[in-house]
């Protein structure tokens, strides 16, 4: 029997969701960051910076960033992490990589880059001192596997920080979904010309666990210390854990 998986919220193949997944962000590579503006009116580069503050890298660090796309975090970590550190950017996508390698390059920057699956990292054990993730979490097939590799790749004492669209105030709950699946579709048709990507990308936030059930599904992959934090009403959340 073929196991299955959520694709926004429809159920496919597990194997079919990668291709889908992949074909989303193979669309909107090009205007993904226009668009990150437009859809959070720029918040997504405070919760970023926030991101970036909380991750606290020092010279020497080596940092890994998965699904790293554009490169936003690598570029910060790389600047902290100086000369001395090394500071990995990976994705799954060739498109959103492929943006990402050559913002850093116009930048100035050559630092190391892999296309890589997040559930079957190609680095050893205990190798890194920070790992993050932002807004890619969601679109794991596995994201248990995917949480208990990044785990793994971290050394004792390490961070793993995850960025994610989370569980909005309930308040908010209904105007946000006005917007989600109203405005962010008409925006997707108009400036990415792919409004059912950005359908899918509304859907998938839907999907993804609360900020409660990430936070225990961090701890059942071994991470200790394990908060998070409520940005913007909790439109998005950051979760910390520690690797002892």
């Amino acid at each position: 029997m073929t196991n299955t998986t959520h694709f926004g919220y429809q159920t496919v193949p597990e194997d079919a969701k990668v291709h889908k997944v992949a074909e989303v962000f193979h669309s909107v590579a090009d205007k993904y960051d226009v668009m990150n503006d437009l859809m959070s009116a720029g918040m997504h580069r405070i919760w970023k910076a926030f991101t970036i503050a909380q991750a606290a890298v020092r010279p020497g660090f080596k940092v890994l960033d998965i699904a790293g796309g554009t490169g936003d975090l690598a570029k910060a970590f790389a600047k902290k992490a100086g000369p001395s550190g090394e500071v990995w950017l990976t994705d799954i996508n060739e498109s959103m990589l492929r943006v990402g390698r050559d913002r850093l390059l116009n930048n100035g920057m050559a630092i190391p880059i892999s296309l890589c699956d997040a559930e079957k990292l190609p680095f050893p054990d205990n190798y890194f001192d920070r790992v993050s993730v932002a807004f890619g979490l969601r679109n794991m097939t596995h994201k248990d596997a995917a949480l208990a590799e990044m785990q793994r790749v971290l050394k004792p004492g390490g961070k793993l920080l995850v960025l994610e669209f989370s569980k909005v105030w309930q308040p908010l709950q209904k105007p946000y979904d006005v917007y989600s699946f109203s405005v962010l579709p008409w925006l997707g048709k108009k400036i990415a010309k792919d409004a059912e990507s950005y359908r899918y990308l509304a859907e998938s936030i839907r999907m993804h666990p609360d900020q409660d059930t990430l936070k225990q599904m961090m701890q059942n992959a071994g991470l200790e210390r394990v908060e998070y934090f409520n940005l913007t009403a909790g439109v998005a959340a950051l979760h910390t854990g520690i690797k002892f």
